[in-house]
């Protein structure tokens, strides 16, 4: 990778959804070039997708909590387990697995507390293989989908 994929990269990340025409002018390129640089950036895993941002408050998800969790076992199949079923909470749009104490860290949003109540209650407490959930809420997010530094 050289400084003009960089260059690519940091305009595709500033806005996704630039016309191939319009990223080789911002690159300084012609269009056949820039989009075969492109494409080998998509084909070498560099760039795994497109999508929109969407603003959560403007959906009616107000509410985000970060939430902890520490396992009882680290075995493969109960941490399998309990990935695959945090997989399918579609309020959990971040779930990372920590090393040391605690194991993961969800991240969570729903319209308010009692719909994160219900959640919480219905769905986080009954996964496999938990031993504790502790949670807090976010009161203000200060860096939020951050471009990466290339």
């Amino acid at each position: 990778m050289d400084a003009v994929d960089r260059e690519i990269l940091t305009e595709l990340q500033q806005n996704g959804r630039l016309t191939i025409t319009e990223l080789a002018e911002r690159v300084r390129m012609s269009v056949s070039p820039c989009h075969r640089r492109l494409r080998a950036l998509e084909q070498a895993g560099v760039i795994s997708g497109y999508r929109a941002e969407l603003n959560a408050g403007a959906l009616g998800l107000n509410f985000h909590s970060l939430v902890f969790v520490t396992m009882l076992n680290a075995d493969r199949g109960t941490l399998d387990a309990f990935e695959s079923s945090v997989a399918d909470i579609p309020n959990v749009i971040l779930a990372q697995r920590l090393f040391g104490d605690p194991d993961y860290l969800l991240r969570i949003v729903a319209r308010d507390l009692p719909a994160f109540q219900q959640l919480y209650d219905a769905r986080l407490a009954s996964l496999p293989g938990v031993a504790r959930l502790s949670s807090t809420l976010v009161m203000k997010s200060v860096v939020d989908s951050r471009s990466l530094p290339i």
